[in-house]
């Protein structure tokens, strides 16, 4: 059995960490760690494990616990890995990040767009970016793996195949995203109080949220430039989920018959294959079939389709997830499966929870 600890267990994405890996055939659930709530009984705080799970909550000693475990997940903010991360942790368990700590490689651009000094840059090198997708044989044999974050897991993977190919011109690129309340986590801020998120629609972070540089960054390695894109997020009142519908400029390209034009919904869809049949959590939906936060919601799943626009030569891009799951925990998980070499569907083969 893999050994589990999870430092910051008791927030949003720790208790999905914790929902998942109880059902996990192949984890030991053995140091849930969370500095508000020491030594109170985990059931207590989330009584979804009522009966289930009869574990206190511990500190976040995060020295000691990696002495009791082989893997370690961290659903921690922004700046707290960084601070407490040693080479004596990484040579006795793996390490799961979900912050933003050591997703983008260079140091000047977290500390810009975070706001914050950067107190362990000597591991961002080797941290392996988590989005499976992609990086799978990155994530092989890795020792610090940077979780995406939701929104850039969607937008990424919703753009990818398109951007590789050079199918779109992606200094065009927008991505207009929306995410339930739960992505802004579990602590009490004024924004997300019901009164304020209910019957209501907002933009925030625009020109200047933190995802745009880890999105950018992702997508210049497809196509190999450097990359500027808008990237608006907006709140919704829902609880969970997040729906990307990206727009881009097509490029021209040689077609199968050798004549020179934008590429065809056909080419587009095959495009999409060639990257994700494979893969068991992209479902690329049918043709007028556009995806829905409520058909991921609880799931490991991203669905992604596109519609192209042939009076303006764009295509208009569409992916949805849960960000909870597949954008944070889910995808932990699915990291974690991979460092061990189990099945990457291991404790995560959920059908939606509409």
């Amino acid at each position: 059995m893999i050994k589990v600890g999870i430092i910051g267990s008791t927030g949003y994405a720790g208790n999905e960490l914790v929902r998942l890996l109880m059902m996990h055939p192949e984890t030991e659930l053995t140091w849930l760690g969370s500095r508000s709530y020491v030594d109170e009984k985990y059931a207590g705080i989330y009584k979804n494990v009522f009966s289930l799970n009869d574990d206190s909550c511990r500190d976040d000693n995060i020295a000691k616990m990696a002495d009791e475990v082989d893997v370690i997940f961290t659903a921690t903010p922004q700046g707290y890995l960084a601070g407490v991360l040693t080479e004596d942790i990484l040579s006795k368990a793996k390490v799961i990040d979900l912050s933003a700590d050591y997703r983008i490689k260079d140091v000047a651009t977290y500390e810009k767009w975070y706001g914050i000094t950067h107190k362990s840059p000597q591991f961002i090198e080797e941290a392996v970016y988590g989005l499976c997708e992609i990086n799978r044989d990155k994530v092989k044999g890795a020792r610090l793996i940077a979780n995406p974050g939701c929104y850039t897991t969607c937008s990424i993977l919703t753009a990818y195949p398109l951007v590789k190919e050079g199918y779109i011109d992606v200094d065009t690129l927008i991505v207009d995203a929306k995410s339930g309340t739960s992505g802004a986590g579990r602590g009490a801020k004024v924004p997300n109080l019901y009164c304020e998120v209910n019957e209501n629609i907002k933009a925030y972070g625009v020109a200047t949220h933190r995802h745009t540089p880890e999105i950018e960054e992702q997508l210049g390695y497809a196509c190999d430039k450097d990359v500027t894109i808008n990237f608006t997020p907006h709140l919704i009142p829902m609880n969970r989920g997040i729906l990307a519908t990206e727009y881009a400029k097509l490029n021209k390209v040689t077609r199968s018959d050798g004549t020179e034009g934008y590429p065809t919904a056909d080419m587009i869809r095959k495009c999409y294959e060639k990257f994700y049949s494979d893969e068991y959590f992209i479902r690329l939906l049918e043709p007028g079939m556009n995806p829905e936060t409520r058909w991921v919601e609880g799931t490991n799943f991203v669905d992604i389709n596109f519609v192209v626009d042939d009076r303006t030569n764009r295509v208009i891009m569409m992916g949805a997830l849960d960000n909870i799951c597949k954008g944070a925990a889910g995808q932990a998980v699915q990291n974690m499966n991979i460092l061990f070499e189990l099945d990457e569907k291991t404790g995560l083969e959920l059908i939606g929870m509409c």
